[in-house]
């Protein structure tokens, strides 16, 4: 049984990078330059990642996101049906709302990652997604979403803090209240972390002396969170190559 290793022995969440690729540029972006093209998620091997995962394991939560995970909504849709038929309660995708220019294609998104079984959906907009995405497809977006009755919530980006007086925090505050006036709420987001374009064209922003906590990053002893990228790897393997149980049973931490 996977769960015998004693540092994967509480996974309960799966996590799918679809792809790098990337609709914005953005300067607060974690992730550093998304190209426009390179590897994806293979929808049937991410499948099988979530059959065997929660055959061995309970999982609460799975999330899709990316790079812009809805320039493969095909993937996106089958990694959440068979999430929903492996009956995992949170079932979650991350976009920043502009994957077409096309409103019935939009429409047709919404109600497709509805039926799929996408449960809850975060939508990135803030000052830095829309120095480069165009506000007007993300907020056709939102209110398709909205029509399905699918939760979602606005998930903005601050930066030093919520409270910081800053150009772009201001600006994502006069961003926010266009969505409310259309009857989006806004959750209250996460604060940017400083690594790559971040502390590329960002970097005044944070204190060199101080020593930041990545509110993401995991206990590598005590595993909880499976993430496959978009090339397939994961927790020093790949899904293409091997087995994600095996994976899971080879894992050992990084000494």
């Amino acid at each position: 049984m996977s769960h015998q290793n004693p540092y994967t022995k509480n996974i309960n969440r799966i996590e799918f990078v679809v792809t790098n690729a990337c609709t914005g540029r953005c300067k607060h972006c974690s992730q550093g330059e998304h190209s426009s093209g390179g590897a994806h998620i293979e929808g049937e091997a991410a499948e099988g990642v979530v059959y065997q995962l929660c055959s061995e394991f309970q999982i609460e939560s799975l999330m899709t996101f990316g790079g812009e995970p809805l320039l493969y909504l095909d993937e996106v849709c089958k990694i959440h049906a068979a999430a929903r038929e492996m009956n995992i309660p949170e079932r979650s995708l991350i976009t920043n709302g502009f994957f077409c220019k096309d409103k019935e294609k939009i429409k047709e998104a919404a109600a497709r990652l509805v039926q799929s079984g996408v449960n809850g959906i975060l939508l990135s907009v803030d000052a830095f997604h829309q120095e480069t995405i165009p506000l007007c497809y993300v907020k056709e977006f939102a209110m398709a979403v909205k029509d399905t009755g699918t939760p979602f919530r606005i998930n903005p980006a601050w930066l030093v803090s919520r409270e910081n007086d800053n150009p772009y925090n201001n600006r994502t505050a006069e961003i926010l209240k266009e969505f409310e006036a259309i009857g989006v709420p806004a959750h209250e987001g996460n604060v940017i972390f400083p690594s790559g374009n971040a502390l590329k064209y960002l970097g005044e922003y944070f204190d060199p002396e101080e020593k930041y906590i990545d509110p993401y990053e995991e206990d590598s002893y005590d595993i909880r969170t499976v993430s496959v990228s978009a090339d397939g790897a994961v927790l020093g393997g790949n899904i293409y190559q091997t087995d994600i149980l095996e994976i899971i049973k080879r894992y050992r931490p990084e000494e």
